[in-house]
């Protein structure tokens, strides 16, 4: 079982030598006395030819069997130019087979028909796919080329507790019962916010860590239970010093791990992010922005646009060029129902033809207002205008959602491309259930210049905060901590922290402040979203070896299982079942 080279790597040049091979049977084909067999390993696939007289063993060879060869490579006569060995083939000399294998229940190559959850119950035999096999390659390049720029630039790998205290960071917890301390919990860490902190407390300045984290929270495409960041922090850096290194991070890896070029990253702010995009996570890939019809209408007397405007609401709608005949009834039903998910009440759709606009809310726009519209926005006969209305955040994110739709479905996305943009001067705050909370986490700190805010109008005050978006993705996300104590104070008792609330949960974080803690800041990548989002994949699950599937499940595993009553004693746990 001696191996000279990987299947993938052999070229023209290597005609004529010996070669010594091992991977598995990605397919036979025979051509009576002669059978070809296709040999895959992680580095790809080579063609062997085999003569049935001299190594009969070939017809009992099966896909997915394990076998070594050795012989001789030779130029193709009929070449391949989709195989990157596509020039060269085996003659085989000698064949052994090194283990056997059952008819396996998927298709392994890059195109197969299983479904997901198939996908997942036997993800060993998914990973075999090449597709499969070079997204987590790929993943493992980036975290590479990560870890060497932040190395390069002074930051330290210093690794954080995975069982800690139980704080409120936004998410629900895991929590994990102390067989030596009766009746209390770890928390499996939702992310290292609280220890790289004190790390910059501790005086290290720049640290880094590839972290694994845990959230209870519902999944969906871009998230997973237990997933990976690449943690930073950094003292004695402004906002804009620490995006810089960041900005190198990425070039890096873009240039050196995908072969791109450097990107171009703005800065825009969240506001503007709403307006323009109808998302704190824009996908600027294509030029289709949203329009602000406010002012087309400020003197409507279709009800719908005049009681949303008197409530100091919003009007906002895109304009979709020349594909007013395939906007059909239908058509328009589906993206109403897109943007009632998103909190608006229904969808304005008027069609632009030669007489004017049609349209079952056409008869409510006045002679003025269509002019209006043709003027602001170059509507032409063809064009379709989208409107919807309500309170201004709600309205920017249910448009934005049909952006994104509407740029799907007319194929306005270029193909293996990548934009990227920095969103800046996020509120501090919001409220939620008739209470402020914070948007970020309480230890971001506020612009300086809107500290006095906090006592006046504290949904007024902007945060040093910032995330980096990729194709839509926020990609990573980060901010300027809070290194003040008495500030911190504020910040934990404006969102509702009693002092005794503070003391339990973060007595320990808050003492620390009094011994001299430099400026410092921060940003996590979500690893996991990163590589989903450079490789194309449809889903998070394509770039983790082992996910769950969306109903928190581990198809391979069955966990999560029941535990035994020994276990169950052990940790001082009962189970109480609910009387249905």
């Amino acid at each position: 079982m001696k191996r000279t080279h990987h299947n993938g790597t052999l070229r023209i040049e290597n005609v004529g030598e010996h070669v010594e091979l091992v991977g598995w049977v990605a397919k036979r084909r025979n051509f009576g006395s002669i059978n070809f067999i296709d040999l895959r390993d992680r580095s790809g696939l080579v063609q062997l030819v085999v003569n049935h007289d001299e190594y009969p063993i070939v017809e009992t060879l099966k896909n997915e069997f394990v076998i070594s060869v050795s012989g001789t490579v030779r130029e193709r006569q009929d070449k391949n130019p989709k195989m990157l060995t596509g020039d060269v083939e085996i003659e085989v000399a000698e064949i052994k087979v090194i283990n056997k294998a059952n008819q396996t229940p998927m298709i392994i190559a890059d195109e197969t028909d299983a479904l997901e959850e198939t996908r997942l119950k036997y993800r060993y035999l998914d990973l075999r796919r090449p597709v499969m096999q070079e997204k987590l390659m790929t993943r493992a390049r980036i975290v590479r080329e990560m870890r060497d720029t932040l190395e390069a630039q002074g930051f330290i790998d210093i690794e954080t507790p995975m069982l800690t205290k139980s704080t409120p960071e936004g998410a629900r917890e895991y929590l994990v019962p102390s067989r030596v301390h009766a009746g209390e919990f770890y928390a499996l860490a939702q992310s290292p916010q609280i220890f790289k902190q004190m790390l910059m407390i501790a005086g290290m300045e720049r640290y880094y860590q590839v972290a694994r984290c845990f959230r209870d929270e519902d999944l969906r495409a871009d998230r997973q239970l237990d997933f990976t960041q690449v943690d930073i922090e950094a003292s004695f850096l402004s906002e804009d010093e620490f995006q810089e290194i960041i900005e190198g991070v990425v070039n890096n890896v873009m240039v050196n791990v995908l072969g791109h070029e450097k990107p171009a990253i703005p800065k825009i702010k969240f506001i503007d992010a709403l307006n323009n995009y109808g998302s704190d996570k824009p996908d600027m890939r294509f030029d289709f922005l949203l329009q602000d019809f406010g002012t087309v209408f400020a003197k409507s007397e279709f009800k719908v646009f005049s009681d949303v405007l008197a409530e100091g609401g919003s009007l906002k709608g895109l304009v979709l060029r020349g594909q007013a005949e395939s906007i059909t009834r239908k058509v328009i039903d589906k993206y109403t129902d897109l943007v009632k998910k998103y909190g608006l009440k229904g969808l304005v759709v008027l069609k632009k033809e030669a007489e004017g606009f049609t349209g079952s809310a056409a008869k409510f726009i006045s002679e003025s207002e269509h002019d209006a519209i043709v003027a602001a926005f170059n509507v032409e006969v063809g064009d379709v205008v989208f409107v919807g209305s309500g309170a201004w955040e709600t309205t920017c994110t249910a448009i934005g959602a049909l952006r994104l739709a509407l740029a799907k479905d007319y194929d306005m996305v270029p193909s293996n491309s990548f934009a990227y943009c920095w969103v800046v001067d996020f509120p501090m705050f919001e409220m939620e259930d008739g209470v402020i909370i914070a948007r970020h986490h309480p230890f971001t700190s506020p612009k300086e210049a809107d500290i006095p805010l906090l006592d006046t109008d504290p949904l007024a005050v902007i945060a040093q905060a910032y995330d980096l978006v990729l194709n839509g993705f926020e990609v990573a996300g980060g901010s300027m901590r809070i290194y003040d104590q008495a500030l911190q104070q504020k910040l934990f008792e404006l969102i509702g922290f009693t002092p005794e609330e503070i003391e339990k949960r973060f007595g320990f974080f808050v003492d620390a402040f009094q011994y001299g803690t430099p400026p410092h800041g921060g940003i996590a990548f979500g690893l996991d979203r990163y590589a989903m989002a450079l490789t194309h994949s449809d889903t998070i699950r394509d770039v983790i070896a082992f996910p769950k599937n969306a109903s928190a499940r581990c198809p391979l595993t069955n966990a999560p299982s029941p535990a035994v009553d020994k276990q169950l004693q052990e940790l001082h746990l009962s189970i109480v079942t609910e009387e249905k």
